[in-house]
């Protein structure tokens, strides 16, 4: 049977360009049957039939004259938000696949206090995942990370080059042999939680990059809450963690 590569294939059976095909691809949301399509220049037959998972909307849940509290989709990259939004800045940032709270400011002065909130470590940053393995108690992880950044990020516990990093591991719900855990970080170092997680042999679930071998259509982290100056700003779980089997 003839085959091609993945992204023509794609370009083809839905009458887009080769380079729009390749950019859904490389976002995570073509699915052949129940599995992702990783590879956009693999071969793959040419009668493949394709389902695109297009990202929820965003949710802005809430805005006054200095913040803005978006309720990021999984799938888009924080600045696709902040480019919709005009005259506003990333406060930070959270992976393509993470979903839920993402702030961003609307005027210089909020920008640069906001961002010494985050150097002092004044943030409160609550997070929620699904994971492998069994986690029965709190778990506090104090462990350094490296970040080399050329080409995709990549993160790791590293006790000389390594930044400290902290995060908090409490337990919520079981099903099975996978995990659903709250957690909260105290600095915020690059795959911070992916790494820590897997660092103690509970990778999230989707999590391939770090060793997750659970195959899901994104990985399960969801910032949950965010607490600055004052603000609290919670993103509801979206239905492939609050309803994960």
């Amino acid at each position: 049977m003839a085959t091609d590569k993945a992204y023509k294939v794609l370009a083809q059976a839905q009458d887009i360009s080769n380079k729009k095909a390749k950019a859904l691809i490389d976002r995570g949301i073509v699915f052949v049957e129940d599995k992702k399509v990783k590879i956009a220049r693999a071969e793959i037959h040419i009668d493949t039939l394709f389902r695109i998972e297009y990202p929820a909307k965003m949710e802005i849940l809430f805005q006054d004259d200095d913040i803005i509290a978006i309720n990021k989709p999984a799938q888009v990259d924080s600045y696709e938000i902040q480019d919709m939004i005009p005259d506003a800045e990333l406060l930070h940032r959270l992976d393509r696949d993470t979903s839920g709270v993402l702030l961003l400011g609307k005027n210089r002065k909020f920008i640069d206090k906001a961002i010494a909130e985050f150097k002092n470590r004044r943030v409160k940053k609550y997070y929620i995942a699904w994971v492998d393995g069994v986690i029965y108690e709190k778990v506090e992880i104090d462990e350094p990370i490296f970040t080399i950044k050329k080409g995709k990020a990549f993160s790791m516990i590293d006790k000389v080059r390594g930044k400290r990093a902290i995060s908090i591991v409490k337990p919520e719900e079981l099903q099975g042999k996978k995990s659903k855990v709250h957690i909260e970080i105290m600095t915020g170092r690059t795959h911070q939680i992916r790494v820590h997680l897997s660092s103690i042999g509970h990778p999230i679930i989707g999590d391939e990059q770090y060793g997750s071998r659970t195959q899901a259509k994104r990985i399960l982290l969801h910032s949950h809450q965010m607490q600055i100056l004052g603000y609290t700003f919670t993103a509801k779980e979206p239905k492939e963690i609050l309803q994960y089997k």
